[in-house]
């Protein structure tokens, strides 16, 4: 597949955002913020009943998302802004789209917009600089 500006990244599809894997990577990270794992304590937040997913297993769906598109070893740079909560249950879509291509007869990079969205709504939302295939 020709890659050229414009191109969209083929998505990559989250049906339900697992809460109780937050729970297990929160033990994991030895991340103790109860925003985590603690559903009913949120309430404060405004989520009652809900627990926030780690930033780091957020980025982790961009980043499959890009590998699956160009393989393992394709990331050069990624920066990402956090726009919003990921909420145990959520059906979410990672996204992109090629902004950019340069490079010369060794490398060829392409400069790509990603995010993480929800209905719609940009969760996060950032840069890529991945590496294409030299033809």
């Amino acid at each position: 597949m020709k890659v050229e500006v414009g191109t969209q990244i083929p998505s990559l599809e989250i049906p339900s955002v697992d809460a109780q894997k937050m729970k297990t990577m929160a033990a994991l990270l030895r991340d103790p913020y109860p925003i985590h794992w603690d559903a009913e304590g949120n309430e404060k937040m405004g989520i009652k009943g809900k627990v926030v997913n780690q930033g780091p297993l957020n980025l982790s769906y961009l980043v499959n998302m890009l590998m699956q598109w160009q393989g393992q070893d394709c990331i050069r740079r990624l920066t990402v802004d956090f726009t919003g909560w990921v909420l145990g249950g959520d059906g979410l879509s990672a996204s992109g789209k090629v902004i950019e291509i340069h490079g010369d007869a060794d490398t060829k990079l392409a400069r790509c917009e990603i995010w993480l969205e929800r209905q719609g709504e940009r969760l996060l939302e950032g840069e890529a600089i991945i590496a294409l295939p030299v033809n």
